[in-house]
This record gives structure tokens, C-alpha cells and sequence, in this order.
């Protein structure tokens, strides 16, 4: 049997895959993209991800390059301000807020904030714009072989596909990974995140609010209003025990949950979408590259769910490629293409994931003293205008 020859093969039609996807093929690449499910686009739909994803201001510019902003743009809510309360006192009420303005350092919004199920919907309809590009569903990878000048790809419907350059977005369990012998460090919390929307009678303004108490943080992401009704996207992350508690309680008891975790900052919440849950650590692979092998999103490294970092940690492995394809345009997936990858990259990410690794464990605290530390900080760090605006550029991906 002979194998389809391509220029790039992604293996992993999540966002981050669809994406990569998309990239390479509006420079011209011949692509295609494989995932063993079709991606969920409808909001009501069992299975549909009710996650949220803020896209930064790094993440446009590479989303209009790619013709992908003009698509979503209509449907993006801005996130002006991130709000981060501490409430843990005695009782779920705020005892201190911070307010970071993206106006500080900056003439936009620190970024735009879009349903999960609705970039999947729209990334298909870009992917069907780019004749270049070929998306497969209902196939998954199962070997890998790797040579100085190809990746060969055998699928699960006994296709193969042979590449130039094999991204491997397929996941935090990565199967791209696992074949290359690529190990990978994890850390577990024994937390797990609901994702969940809310409409809410106080209209957001553009806020996006983080609420500290214990367990993790209770986080409200604006949303476009919903049915006349100013709406938010929720991840209210807990430990394991607890969330799957909260997971299955009946939607009375839950919506009491909620509005008590919330400390009622946008008045009463009423829950409009299904709960979804999902585990919590920190993972990042020892390389980002193999031979004719590049790893991307949580194939590469996994996050926290706090300050918008996960995937825009992943559109920024997704943009170094992009560049060095346009910087290697006949020899993409190069042993030196793909130590450049590693290099733009590696060094960045692990300091991303001990960051956040340690904002984590400072949201998780129980016991009073360090709850009160916590909040201390957050005035520290609130108080001293350079140091708030460091952070906030780090945030946003700059670099020293």
C-alpha cells in the first residue's frame, strides 16, 4: 500500500489542531488533519465542551494572518478588565479586589473570550475555505515511524500518510508522543474543574473575575449576551471529591452553589448549559520537537485553568511554527527547524507551568493564615504599579 504524500500531518483535531491545520495550509502546504471524533458544535449537544477560551492579543494577530479572525470576530466578548477577589474568610464575601485594566499598557482589550463548541464550528468552516487542507474524523494514529526526511503515519482505517513534518496535537496522553519516546513530567493536584454557562441579571462589562477561596478558583468569563440576558462562561475549579459532588447534585442545590461561590458580584446566576468535568494538573514533555516531529498544545504542556494561559501557551507554539515555515519554506520539519522549535519555545513554557503551578496551590489553601497571606499579596502586588504591569505583560506572553 502506498502512503499519501503531504507536506504536514496533524494528528489531533482539537482547537489547537484545527489550528495548526489552518496555519499551514494558508501558506500553501498541502495538509491534512486527522482526530478519531468529529468536533462537537453544537451547545446543546451531550458532549459539546463548555469551556471558554480567551484568545489574547498575541493569539489575533495569528488568527487574522490565517483568515480565521473575521470569522469569529462577531461573536467575541472582550475582556477589558481581570478582576481577582479573595474571599477566604469565615464567610463567601469579598474581602479584597484588584481590578487589572488592560488600558494600563495597552490601547485593547487583554483579549476575547468565545465558547469552546463555537471555535470548533467556526475552524470548520475556515478548514472548508482551504483546498489545501484535508480533515479527516472517525481515524486515530496508531504507529508512527520517523526517518531523516519523512514521518510515515499509519492510520486506523490502514491509511498512511507520509509527512514532511508530523504535529502532534493529539493531546496530553499524546499517542505522537508516546511512539517518539518522548517523556513528559506531571504534577496532580487532585482537583478537578466544572465548566459550565451562567446568565446573570448584572451585566459583566467586560470583566473577566477570578474568586479565591479554597480548592481553586471560581472563574467568570464574559460571554456575548444570551437570549436578552448578559451571560458568562464558568470554570469553578475544586478538589476531585468535591467537584464530582457538585457534578451531580440537582440543578436546584447546584445553582445555590454557584451563586454562594460567587459571592452574588453579578446578582443572582441561573445555569443555561450542562456541567462538564475535567482533571486538573501540570505537564510539560522534555523536547518539543522529534525527529520530523513537532509537539504543540497539551501534547507539549498542560496548565491550570487561570489567567487564559492554556491555550494561548499552545497558539504560541502554533505561531513559532508558522514563522519557521515561512523561515524554512522548502525544508520545513528540518532537524534545524526543529531545533529552532525547541528553542522559541521550551524554556518559555517551563516557566509558564511552574507560574501557574504556584498561583494553584495559592488558590487551594484552606487553612486561615494563608488565606490571609494570599490576600496580602494580592494587595502587594495590586498596590505597586510597576510590578502590576510586569505581570500583566507576562500574562499577555512578553518576554524580558
Amino acid at each position: 500500500m502506498s502512503a499519501i504524500e503531504v507536506d504536514v500531518c496533524v494528528a489531533g483535531g482539537g482547537i489547537a489542531g484545527m489550528i495548526s491545520a489552518i496555519s499551514f495550509a494558508s501558506l500553501g502546504y498541502k495538509t491534512v488533519c486527522v482526530d478519531p471524533s468529529p468536533p462537537v458544535t453544537d451547545q446543546l449537544a451531550k458532549n459539546a465542551d463548555m469551556r471558554s477560551t480567551a484568545f489574547l492579543q498575541p493569539a489575533k494577530k495569528l488568527l487574522t494572518e490565517i483568515g480565521l479572525w473575521e470569522l469569529v470576530e462577531a461573536y467575541a466578548a472582550p475582556l477589558q478588565i481581570m478582576k481577582i477577589i479573595d474571599a477566604g474568610g469565615s464567610e463567601p464575601v469579598v474581602r479584597t479586589q484588584s481590578e487589572f485594566n488592560s488600558s494600563d499598557i495597552s490601547d485593547q482589550p487583554f483579549g476575547w473570550n468565545f465558547p469552546n463548541w463555537l471555535l470548533r464550528r467556526e475552524c470548520l468552516k475556515r478548514i472548508s475555505q482551504l483546498k489545501s487542507l484535508t480533515f479527516e474524523t472517525g481515524v486515530s494514529v496508531v504507529e508512527v515511524m520517523t526517518r531523516t526526511d519523512s514521518a510515515t503515519v499509519s492510520l486506523s482505517n490502514n491509511e498512511q500518510i507520509k509527512a514532511k513534518l508530523l504535529i502532534a496535537a493529539d493531546g496530553r496522553t499524546s499517542h505522537v508522543r508516546e511512539a517518539l519516546g518522548i517523556q513528559s513530567k506531571t504534577i496532580r493536584y487532585g482537583q478537578h474543574a466544572l465548566a459550565f454557562t451562567v446568565t446573570h441579571s448584572i451585566p459583566h462589562k467586560n470583566i473577566s473575575t477570578e474568586i479565591h477561596r479554597t480548592g481553586g478558583p471560581f472563574t467568570m468569563v464574559p460571554l456575548p449576551d444570551h437570549n436578552g440576558l448578559p451571560a458568562s462562561a464558568v470554570v469553578w475549579m475544586e478538589r476531585s471529591s468535591e467537584a464530582f459532588r457538585l457534578q451531580n447534585v440537582d440543578t436546584s442545590t447546584f445553582m445555590d452553589a454557584i451563586n454562594t461561590r460567587s459571592c452574588s458580584i453579578l446578582g443572582p446566576l441561573t445555569l443555561n448549559s450542562p456541567r462538564t468535568i475535567w482533571p486538573i494538573i501540570s505537564q510539560y514533555s522534555q523536547t518539543m520537537s522529534g525527529q520530523r516531529t513537532a509537539l504543540v498544545a497539551e501534547a507539549a504542556h498542560v496548565v491550570p485553568p487561570i489567567g487564559a494561559q492554556g491555550l494561548n501557551m499552545s497558539l504560541a507554539d502554533i505561531r513559532a511554527l508558522y514563522d519557521l515555515a515561512k523561515t524554512y519554506p522548502n525544508d520545513i520539519g528540518s532537524t534545524k527547524m526543529q531545533s529552532d522549535y525547541h528553542s522559541a519555545r521550551h524554556t518559555d513554557i517551563r516557566t509558564r507551568v511552574m507560574g501557574i503551578d504556584a498561583l494553584n496551590r495559592a488558590s487551594m489553601v484552606s487553612s486561615r493564615p494563608l488565606r490571609d497571606m494570599r490576600a496580602l499579596g494580592l494587595n502587594i502586588i495590586y498596590g505597586f504599579s510597576p510590578i502590576r504591569k510586569t505581570l500583566m505583560k507576562i500574562g499577555l506572553g512578553a518576554r524580558n
